[in-house]
């Protein structure tokens, strides 16, 4: 069974910067698709971006293109989210999520409904 714990939401001013971190126990990340996403209040759950551990490859939803990088550091099983330029929108609960089946374009078009294993979640709240 993979569990996975999130950190290292706050607060913070718009235009401030964020890491999220994602570290899984009982398995190690290797070969699972490992997606960020976040729900705000009163809306759906979105996909915010994705990283296949396999290859490498990062995928990120348009409305963070450019300010938000996903990477994963293998040797402590842990996956981060930098999250920069940060704006009063960007304010949700962050969730991160894994699955070793079905591909990163999932995180973007299903929200992420057959990933098997979710964190708790992190509150981010960006301040205008």
């Amino acid at each position: 069974e993979v569990q996975l714990v999130e950190s290292g939401g706050g607060l913070v001013q718009a235009g401030g910067s964020l890491r999220l971190s994602c570290t899984a126990s009982g398995d190690t990340f290797d070969d699972y698709t490992i997606g960020w996403f976040r729900q705000a209040p009163g809306k759906e759950r979105e996909g915010v971006s994705c990283i296949d551990s396999s290859d490498g490859r990062t995928y990120y939803d348009d409305s963070v293109k450019g300010r938000f990088t996903v990477s994963y550091d293998n040797a402590k099983n842990t996956v981060y989210l930098q999250m920069n330029s940060l704006k009063p929108e960007d304010t949700a609960v962050y969730y991160c999520a894994a699955d070793p089946i079905f591909p990163c374009v999932m995180a973007f078009t299903t929200r992420g409904i057959e990933y098997d294993y979710w964190g708790q979640g992190t509150q981010v709240t960006v301040s205008s």
